[in-house]
């Protein structure tokens, strides 16, 4: 197949990059003359970041993805079923597109899937696994959004004429805190139709040392991950963080029911960032909080589902009970 054959089935909506730089730089700012430091998580995803996301995903720690994916090859048919007209299909943080494979697979074998809209932080990433896509299957359109989630929804041509099937895996849910996951969810209902409809994974809870391995990987995939962020700032906004100086870990805060990942100055050290003109000191042992991954209980998916103005149409597990996958509806009335 041709490259110009491929290009007339793709375009790419990317989000102004001086308005992202501005965000990035307000951010890191913000969090890094916090009491307690933070960055935001939706940085990791660069184009090194999101590579590295997808070698985590193949960590034999890392049950997420592997049991995710084993709920899709055991159900695909069953949600395609669900779907009898033609459906576009629009994806929430996209990445590789890898489990949307299996997706697409299915509704080919019932009806012609002709639309498929990614979003992503990460624009490169977008046109990688969006040209393997269009390589693969000659008759889908994509139509690509680089941003944020927010943004990303507000930039969807959602077709009054055909069923969508909007799609949220990864358990990326677990990153954002519930009342932030409540706007976006209300946000997201906002744009939806009466039939369509919204699968999204959530990672379960579950004993807490599964959950710690599959964020504390033997091979360090994950501390390189973490790391990374730092890489992402000196490069960007010109800092000088050495990462030699910097450690990661991640926990399982029980109480509250979620992971908690952490660089750890290994030191009492100072970075300085030329484009802040920011001067950050830390003591030995101090923490940069990254990210957090909420872990659902089935009433915590209930209750988010109601508060969202949505209902939970079919749930699908994996043997053991570790992941599960949830179709979502509109509800009547959102209140």
């Amino acid at each position: 197949m041709t490259l110009s054959g491929i290009e007339e089935r793709f375009t790419l909506t990317t989000t102004d990059d001086e308005v992202f730089i501005n965000n990035f730089s307000e951010d890191v700012k913000t969090g890094l003359k916090s009491e307690s430091k933070y960055l935001p998580f939706v940085y990791f995803y660069d184009h090194i970041g999101s590579q590295l996301f997808e070698k985590i995903c193949e960590l034999p720690e890392y049950y997420l993805t592997r049991t995710e994916a084993d709920i899709l090859e055991a159900n695909a048919d069953d949600i395609a079923s669900q779907f009898p007209q033609e459906t576009v299909l629009v994806e929430l943080g996209s990445g590789s597109s890898t489990k949307t494979r299996i997706l697409i697979e299915a509704f080919l074998e019932r009806q012609n899937l002709a639309h498929y809209t990614p979003i992503d932080v990460s624009h490169q990433m977008l046109e990688e696994s969006s040209y393997s896509l269009l390589e693969a299957y000659p008759d889908l359109e994509i139509n690509a959004i680089a941003a944020r989630y927010n943004e990303g929804i507000d930039h969807l041509n959602i077709q009054t004429d055909q069923q969508n099937l909007i799609t949220w895996l990864g358990s990326s849910i677990g990153n954002f805190e519930r009342s932030e996951v409540t706007t976006l969810l209300r946000h997201i209902r906002e744009t939806m139709h009466s039939d369509d409809r919204f699968l999204v994974g959530i990672d379960l809870q579950k004993d807490k040392t599964i959950i710690e391995n599959a964020y504390n990987d033997t091979q360090g995939i994950t501390a390189e991950f973490n790391l990374n962020l730092l890489t992402h700032v000196n490069r960007e906004l010109g800092g000088n963080f050495d990462l030699e100086n910097f450690g990661h870990k991640a926990i399982y805060n029980e109480k509250i029911g979620r992971i908690e990942m952490y660089l750890i100055s290994n030191i009492d050290q100072k970075a300085f960032i030329s484009e802040l003109d920011l001067e950050v000191s830390f003591t030995a042992n101090e923490t940069i909080h990254t990210e957090n991954s909420f872990k659902y209980s089935l009433d915590d998916i209930d209750t988010l589902a109601k508060e969202s103005g949505l209902c939970v149409k079919q749930q699908w597990f994996d043997t053991e009970r570790l992941f599960s996958l949830n179709l979502f509806a509109p509800a009547v009335d959102l209140q």
